[in-house]
Formats: C-alpha cells, sequence, structure tokens
C-alpha cells in the first residue's frame, strides 16, 4: 500500500507540471503574437520608405528635366592659342 504522503506529493508535482505546461503555453503565444506586431510594423515601415524613396527619385528626375529645359544651349567650343599652334 502507498502512503498518503506519496499520494499528496504526486498530485502536487501532477498540478506543478500542468502549471508549467500552462505557462509555456501561454509564453509562446505571447511570443508568437509580439513576433507577429514586429513583422507588421517592419512591413509598414519599409513600404512607407519605398514610397519615399520613389517620391524622392520622382522629384530628382523632374528637377534634371526642368534644368535641363531652363538651361542655355551649349556653347561651341573655341581652341585655346596652344592648340592652335600646332
Amino acid at each position: 500500500m502507498t502512503s498518503s504522503k506519496s499520494v499528496e506529493q504526486r498530485m502536487t508535482a501532477a498540478a506543478l507540471k500542468a502549471s508549467r505546461d500552462q505557462d509555456a503555453v501561454q509564453a509562446l503565444r505571447d511570443y508568437a503574437a509580439a513576433k507577429a506586431r514586429v513583422d507588421a510594423n517592419t512591413i509598414r515601415l519599409r513600404a512607407l520608405r519605398l514610397e519615399k524613396e520613389a517620391a524622392e527619385s520622382r522629384a530628382a528626375a523632374e528637377l534634371a528635366e526642368q534644368k535641363k529645359a531652363a538651361g542655355a544651349p551649349k556653347r561651341a567650343r573655341t581652341r585655346s592659342r596652344s592648340e592652335t599652334a600646332i
């Protein structure tokens, strides 16, 4: 026959194990939720960065077009004295 103390110890140990298992499951859920939040924020920030870079690229292209259109026509290159002496 088993003593009542060993039965109590086994019951306590089983309850403790069940509690630890529940804590582990909850920790994994918390980890997964935090990872999902970080991933969503990363995706959002990446989209914002790409949008900003595209806008900057378009603005630079427009500025280059404006400078090209507004620029004076290029003058013909004149020879220097050293080139004409040859």
